[in-house]
């Protein structure tokens, strides 16, 4: 298959803080790679690097078969870009938002371009609507538009979802999965772990490193974490005894239950063993989830903010 991204050791600096360290990423065209990381981690700036919008200190590579530093004009017109924050115009109606950015691309076939957006994202009845109007999952889908009008090959989506109610997410990345099976590439950012595991593969970043890299299934089955449940009554309360407990990475309550994990599968057992005696608290082994591993992996990482 042909890579859509094929980037290598970019690395980006502001002073003497490095945003981005010899970060590294191959993605296959019409395949969807979800971003993920904590906030500060350099995603954001990753992703604006891979869109031509900022030049890479070090290292290089490709995006869509043209060069990373050489040609991003070229890459700009075939790139769909959503920023984290809204930023289309407010007082303009939601077709004349369109039509604006229409004429930044110089698109021919305008009318007919903003016309099949607008029935393709279900924005057709609300067209006359002003933008600042809209509830956040209404500007979802306007921002959408807006990136696939000019019919890009790649789509760069930054933490898309954000605020978004569920089933404007699921119709979202319904939308995401459609534009993939016509062989566009998406990139998207996002903290949601349902929406890391509808992703093609994830590529994990903490304080500009690479972390972990596959598909979701890869990332549990490689992480090296053991995992237990605990049910009964009561068993969600032992998560604040437990969560600083040697051996044990991460402890949360789900509902009334207690998910408990950590790399030493001995040093876990150990921890849990004085809750075990309890006979109305059923412990039983599980497989480790991708919140628990990009805890565990935010544990290990060093964050690169000054004086942190």
């Amino acid at each position: 298959m042909t890579r859509a991204i094929d980037v290598h050791d970019l690395v980006k600096r502001y002073g003497t803080r490095t945003v981005v360290d010899r970060f590294s990423l191959a993605v296959e065209q019409g395949r969807i790679c979800g971003f993920l990381g904590p906030n500060g981690s350099g995603k954001t700036t990753t992703l604006r690097m891979i869109c031509g919008l900022l030049t890479p200190d070090g290292g290089g590579g490709t995006c869509l078969g043209y060069d990373l530093v050489r040609d991003r004009e070229a890459i700009k017109r075939r790139t769909g870009y959503m920023t984290q924050r809204f930023g289309l115009y407010e007082d303009l109606t939601i077709r004349e938002n369109l039509e604006f950015v229409g004429r930044v691309y110089e698109l021919d076939r305008l009318k007919a371009r903003v016309d099949q957006s607008l029935e393709r994202l279900g924005l057709a009845t609300r067209q006359r609507q002003l933008a600042g109007a809209l509830s956040g999952g209404w500007k979802q889908r306007l921002a959408l538009a807006a990136c696939v009008l000019h019919e890009p090959e790649l789509l760069l989506l930054d933490e898309p979802t954000a605020g978004v109610d569920p089933k404007a997410r699921r119709a979202f990345w319904d939308e995401i999965h459609a534009y993939a099976a016509d062989g566009i590439t998406v990139l998207v950012s996002t903290h949601y772990m349902d929406e890391a595991e509808r992703c093609h593969e994830i590529a994990y970043i903490a304080y500009g490193e690479l972390m972990a890299r596959g598909t979701a299934a890869k990332i549990v089955r490689s992480s090296g974490l053991f995992a237990f449940i605990a049910t009964g009554p009561g068993a969600d309360r032992l998560a604040a005894r437990l969560r600083d407990a040697p051996g044990v990475s991460a402890a949360a309550a789900f509902g009334a239950a207690l998910h408990v994990c950590g790399p030493d599968r001995g040093a876990l057992e150990q921890a849990i063993a004085p809750f075990r005696t309890d006979p109305n608290i059923v412990w039983q082994e599980a497989e480790p989830t991708l919140e628990d591993i990009f805890i565990h992996l935010m544990g290990q990482a060093h964050d690169n903010a000054p004086g942190a």
